[in-house]
């Protein structure tokens, strides 16, 4: 019965979403959504190498608005479907909302309960399967605003560290695709009064780009033993055998505590400079009205 419940839940959230998005209320630009697609549709899944995306986040419409540009025979397959982390303080605040989130395939996540919290286990669960994870780095709504721009690259605030642990502690290297999305904080922006405040903005210009994935080597390289990277020496992500070892239980026994923040706060950064990386090519191509 959950299957059921989540599948249908699912499938008429994509739908929605895909419908808003093709009523021609705000214009929709999508790059590099094969990448993506490729990923999902990789027969190495069946063999538990997951599927990671991760973006900044702008609105708190990027989940799930931004999914209605996936084809739509995706919304009937709930594999097909991410699974992202949802803050409890936001979305899971009674059991109506708590229910509808959990169908659509999303964790509940305790802001300051650290790393180790049961919806990062989750995550992690899921990718050992095989599952596709979507993550917001920074954890929380920044909108496009509020970005700093050095020398013509974007900056965005710190991604979390729990994005390192998730990485580190899969048994296969997860395929990671950066993304950045441009447009959805101005669709429905905070500060208009009633009735206006819950209409969409006609006219809006939104973008979904999809970044190719990054190379396990990006990271192997990053984190050799000997080269210095944000807080300090760390070793490599994966071994020659191709499994990255586990570094959450020696966390947690302290055998290794030190260490296990270098690394994850470096492969963390990894990843920030890929997205951001990404971003600044967007926004320079939206500069140029491209």
């Amino acid at each position: 019965m959950q299957r059921i419940v989540s599948a249908a839940t699912v499938t008429t959230t994509g739908m929605l979403c895909k419908t808003f998005l093709n009523l021609g209320l705000a214009s929709v630009t999508v790059n590099g959504l094969p990448t993506l697609m490729n990923a999902l549709n990789d027969k190495e899944r069946a063999l538990g190498r997951g599927v990671v995306t991760v973006s900044n986040h702008i609105s708190t419409l990027d989940d799930p608005l931004t999914w209605g540009v996936l084809p739509a025979r995706t919304y009937w397959n709930t594999r097909m479907t991410r699974w992202s982390l949802g803050a409890a303080d936001i979305i899971f605040t009674n059991p109506v909302f708590a229910a509808f989130f959990r169908n659509g395939q999303v964790l509940k996540t305790v802001r300051g309960d650290g790393i180790y919290q049961p919806a990062l286990d989750s995550a992690i669960e899921k990718l050992q399967r095989g599952q596709w994870v979507h993550l917001f780095g920074e954890g929380k709504v920044c909108q496009s605003d509020t970005y700093v721009y050095e020398n013509g690259k974007v900056k965005i605030p710190r991604f979390k560290w729990g994005i390192g642990r998730i990485l580190m502690e899969t048994t296969r290297p997860p395929v990671i695709i950066p993304m950045w999305l441009t447009g959805f904080d101005k669709l429905m922006p905070e500060g208009r009064k009633a009735p206006w405040k819950f209409l969409p903005r006609v006219g809006t210009q939104l973008s979904v780009t999809f970044g190719e994935p990054i190379p396990p080597e990006d990271i192997r390289v990053a984190l050799a033993p000997g080269v210095r990277h944000g807080e300090g020496d760390v070793r490599s992500w994966v071994t020659d055998t191709g499994v990255v070892p586990s570094q959450g239980m020696q966390a947690r026994d302290g055998g290794a505590e030190e260490e296990s923040r270098r690394i994850r706060s470096a492969v963390t950064a990894v990843v920030q400079r890929r997205v951001e990386a990404l971003g600044s090519v967007v926004q320079a191509r939206l500069a140029r009205g491209a």
